[in-house]
């Protein structure tokens, strides 16, 4: 028989779990809301955005650690790794090529049409692109400030980590865990297999969506994860794919310069 103390320590476990989902993602969304308050008070320092990014990605992992929304969750298994990585490489590119110089060659009105309309705001080009320039981005523009020549190369690639290896997973237990279940009306399971329920689904493949300024490249990643989940019963297998398509993509930033991305 089960003891007073076990029932309560596994029940202050299966608390912080389900605070895992939720927590980590609402301290993140504080700050960038924070900040933007602020910007319409203040004109902020530039260098308030990566060390302000940089902060918010030590504290979320630490609230990640803390409450580990992943207890009780089965192991990743061989099969699981591939079909995460793969679903990761597939988004990173579906979220790349289309703002490609490449693909400008090739297909500028195409290019030019996904700008104008598959961008937040719709019915014109996003700040960060200037046809005449492009792919690089406009004199000053703020996303410059999480380059290493302007940041320095620890902020910049703190940018990348938590990119990664921490929003990443905070998007897939807030999105593919606490909102899903939420949207179905029923409690996170402990252990069990993740079911298939056509209106979670779709609803959160279209709030993953409008959380994106790139909302199409959102929509189709929000299906990309989703389907990882319903395919393997549990979100471990998505926050392979989400880390693996943030890391490509910081990566690809790097390389390119093209930090309208970030």
């Amino acid at each position: 028989m089960m003891g007073a103390a076990e029932c309560s320590g596994k029940t202050d476990g299966t608390r912080k779990r389900l605070l895992g989902h939720w927590v980590p993602f609402a301290v993140w969304v504080g700050v960038i809301l924070l900040l933007q308050v602020a910007a319409l008070v203040w004109t902020l320092p530039r260098w308030i955005y990566p060390v302000s990014y940089a902060a918010k990605s030590l504290v979320c992992a630490a609230l990640l650690l803390y409450f580990r929304p992943w207890r009780g969750q089965p192991g990743l298994r061989a099969t699981d790794w591939a079909l995460g990585l793969l679903a990761g490489v597939l988004v990173a590119v579906l979220w790349i090529l289309p703002e490609t110089p490449w693909a400008g060659r090739l297909w500028p009105g195409l290019q030019a049409f996904y700008y104008r309309w598959l961008v937040f705001p719709p019915g014109r080009f996003p700040s960060y692109l200037d046809p005449a320039i492009f792919p690089e981005l406009p004199y000053n523009h703020p996303s410059l400030a999480y380059s290493p020549a302007e940041a320095g190369w620890v902020l910049a690639v703190l940018k990348l980590l938590g990119s990664a290896g921490v929003i990443a997973v905070i998007e897939e237990y807030f999105f593919r865990g606490f909102l899903y279940h939420w949207f179905r009306g029923v409690r996170l399971p402990a252990a069990g297999r993740i079911v298939f329920d056509a209106a979670a689904f779709w609803w959160v493949v279209v709030l993953f969506g409008l959380e994106h300024d790139r909302w199409l490249a959102g929509l189709l990643a929000g299906v990309v994860y989703g389907a990882v989940v319903i395919r393997t019963g549990r979100i471990a297998p998505a926050v392979v794919a989400h880390v693996s398509t943030n890391l490509l993509l910081g990566l690809y930033v790097f390389a390119s310069g093209q930090y309208g991305f970030w």
